[in-house]
Order: structure tokens, then sequence, then C-alpha cells
């Protein structure tokens, strides 16, 4: 389905739980979140209604996100159900990649066909500083299992943080000459509670290219991806920059998001939702009739870099990263 600017929306992003197993400085409270009741969260069965009303509208994309998904109990069963939609041709997940050795088998076998690791640092002391105590072994063997039962192409997700891992550009980088990965930096984002922490830590993706010269720009062909993409001389893998801060890529946007309490979000940085689960619960009988009204009303770009921009209330992980 297209919306008002004719563009096609056929990426869905549900986030399952808005807990998680890191408190990352940038994202969470040290202390944690309050667990929801299990009223106040859709439940998978409910997940799977709207995946399976938004693959009839076209959705051909979905992308299980969190918090950490792999701490939502079940999840293997959703991911099944999911995969056995013949409309859905691209099932993945974004993880901290924590959990990856002990369920990245299964995962495969439910049906998922890859996923996307958020990974902000190669150091073990600075992993333990910016999770709040995470150890960095626990993922790097996540990878090596994710390669061994093949949910490729493998993505690993940076978050670009001014004096903190900015000096880590190039290792980043040197990783996608030796193996077939995608390395992206990605601008950190001011949103929910960690939007001061964010401004004060910004620098932006340029960097990455002032840092690293020798990059050559590639064209993927698919101008709905929020990254521009680049290799090294002779490198196996590719570098992405993802620039929602200092160049924003609204104009080719083909997503929606669900969140964990049942809300659509037609822009990941507007406060605009949808009550779905609402909807659900009190019987609604055309799904699809809430689907295209969140399409119809996403808006043109967001108004991060506007003067008057609303802050977003909600946090990253209650919206899904």
């Amino acid at each position: 389905m297209e919306d008002t600017l004719g563009r096609s929306i056929n990426y869905l992003r549900i986030s399952v739980t808005d807990l998680c197993n890191m408190r990352c400085r940038y994202c969470m409270p040290e202390e944690g979140i309050r667990k929801k009741e299990q009223n106040e969260i859709l439940s998978l069965e409910e997940i799977f209604q709207v995946v399976k009303a938004a693959s009839e509208l076209g959705v051909n994309k979905v992308r299980i996100t969190g918090g950490e998904p792999l701490v939502r109990k079940d999840l293997l069963k959703l991911i099944e159900n999911i995969a056995s939609l013949d409309a859905v041709k691209d099932l993945a997940l974004t993880t901290n990649g924590t959990m990856l050795k002990k369920y990245a088998r299964d995962l495969k076998e439910a049906g998922l066909k890859r996923v996307n690791v958020s990974l902000d640092t190669l150091d073990e002391g600075k992993y333990r500083e910016i999770t709040r105590g995470g150890h960095l072994s626990n993922v790097l063997e996540g990878l090596e299992e994710v390669k061994r039962v093949g949910l490729l192409p493998l993505k690993i997700n940076v978050v670009l943080i001014g004096g903190f891992n900015d000096s880590e550009i190039r290792e980043f980088v040197q990783w996608t000459a030796e193996e077939p990965i995608d390395v992206r930096f990605i601008e950190l984002m001011p949103i929910g509670q960690a939007a001061g922490w964010a401004k004060t830590n910004f620098i932006s993706n340029n960097t990455v290219k002032d840092r690293i010269p020798e990059l050559m720009p590639i064209y993927t062909g698919d101008k709905s991806s929020p990254a521009k993409y680049y290799r090294l001389p002779n490198g196996k893998g590719k570098v992405g920059l993802i620039n929602p801060i200092s160049s924003h890529f609204c104009k080719y946007c083909n997503r929606m998001r669900l969140t964990a309490d049942g809300r659509l979000k037609p822009c990941l940085h507007s406060n605009e939702e949808i009550d779905v689960k609402l909807a659900l619960r009190n019987g609604v009988r055309d799904l699809k009739q809430l689907m295209e009204q969140a399409i119809l009303e996403k808006p043109a770009q967001h108004t991060l870099n506007d003067q008057d921009n609303k802050p977003i209330y909600r946090d990253m992980f209650r919206i899904g990263g």
C-alpha cells in the first residue's frame, strides 16, 4: 500500500517487549524498568494478527525488535507463524547478541532469515561500561554461532558516540575488509530520557568518512534502505552510514512500527500513535482499516532538526530498535 506521498509501505518493525537484559547508558535507566502486566502488552497471537493484516496490505518485510526480543517467552513460536505467511519474504531480528549462542540455531529452524546485532565497542572494559555490566565475549561467541547456522547476511549496528567509540571507527571498518559482514554506524538519536545525553555525545557520521577516506561509495539499488553504503578497496563486507540527524532519509521511508503495548507508529520521531491493542480487544473486525489509517497518516518527514520540534516522550526501548 502507498501513503499519501506515494511511498510504498512494505516494512513492519515489531517490538515484542520493552524489557532488556542490558542497561545501555543511552537507552535504559540503570535500575531497569517496571515489567508490564500481561494484559498491558500484546500477546503473541495479537501480534501475529497485526502482521497478517499488514501482509495483506503489501508488507513483505518484518523485523522483530525489543528491548531485547530474545527475553520474550515463546518468541520462537511467533517467528514460526510469521515465517509461514507466504507474503513475508524477509524476516529478521535485531538483538544485543548476548543470547545468540543459545538461540541462533533455533531461530534459524523457526524460519528467521537474518539478524542485526547492536555492538558499540570491541573493547571488553568499554563494553562493560556502556552496558553497565555486560560481557563482550557473550556477543562475540553469539556472532560465531550466527555464522555457523547461516543467519546471514550479518549486520553489526554501531551507535556512534563522541568521546566513547569514535576512536574505534577504523577497527570496526577493518572488520569488513576481512569478513563478508556489514558494519553500520548509526547517529545517536535524541529520544526519550536519553535525549540530553544524546545531544552531549552526538557526532556526525561524516566523521567515519573523514577518518577513513579510502571508503568508496557503492549503490545497493535499495532506495528505502536508511544506510548509505561504502566499501574498502577489496573489502569483503560493507560499511553503512545511517544519518537520521545530519541527513534524514524520510523521502524513501517504507516502514511502520508496532510497540509492545500495541501502538502503531507511522514515524519513529513522532508522538502520533494508533491504539491497535484497544481495537483488537474491542473486537475490531477489520484490522486492515487501522493499518491503512496509520499508513495514510505517515508524515512527509521528521522534525528533529526544527527549532519547534516536540521531544519524543517514548524511550527507544519502548518503541523498538
